[in-house]
């Protein structure tokens, strides 16, 4: 049980709609619509990431939240996840 609470995860758990980012958690709303409008403006907005206030952190987050919603980003979260922990398992070695 211990063992579980320390591992960090990244993604949105399905149980209970939340963004989960290591330890960090947010809500998502529970309307698909908002979810998907959050997740086009969070990418639209990382776009302009060189303006202040705005930056290139908001399109991960916005690929996050459309990937709750949309097959299509899920599939390429999750492929990028695995290139990751394939990346990360290769440099511990």
């Amino acid at each position: 049980m211990a063992a579980e609470k320390s591992k960090t995860y990244f993604g949105v758990d399905p149980r209970t709609r939340e963004i989960v980012i290591g330890t960090w958690r947010m809500r998502l709303p529970q309307s698909r619509l908002l979810r998907i409008a959050i997740g086009c403006l969070l990418i639209l907005g990382g776009i302009l990431g060189f303006l202040p206030v705005l930056g290139f952190w908001m399109v991960p987050l916005g690929l996050l939240v459309l990937s709750h919603d949309s097959a299509f980003a899920r599939r390429q979260r999750r492929r990028l996840a695995v290139w990751w922990g394939n990346r990360r398992s290769t440099r511990r070695r």
